[in-house]
């Protein structure tokens, strides 16, 4: 059967971005949705990413729309900034970051 929303890892973390690159008024509408179908890879188990992965899921699923729209999306870029340079460590990378102008 066919995803709506993305399945997968790293795929719903793009859409993810593609969301939170948007103002809050239009950042929070469908996102969620996004987390239907994530799917955390074995390898990951037990690592910072599965804790940063489960802290993103949770602050994307509890947002209440209309109530700290642009904080609360702050807080997901943060999370996700540190999600994926996590992901680029446990892959490898020894200096990974989100640079100056993220």
């Amino acid at each position: 059967m066919t995803s709506q929303f993305g399945r997968g890892f790293i795929t719903n973390i793009m859409l993810i971005s593609k969301h939170v690159s948007l103002p809050p008024e239009r950042a929070w509408i469908g996102l969620a949705d996004h987390m239907n179908e994530a799917v955390l890879p074995p390898l990951f188990k037990g690592t910072e990413i599965e804790e940063l992965f489960s802290l993103l899921r949770q602050k994307i699923v509890w947002h209440q729309n209309g109530l700290m729209d642009a904080d609360d999306l702050e807080g997901v870029k943060r999370t996700l900034r540190k999600l994926v340079v996590a992901i680029d460590r446990e892959l490898g990378i020894e200096n990974p970051e989100v640079g100056k102008y993220d």
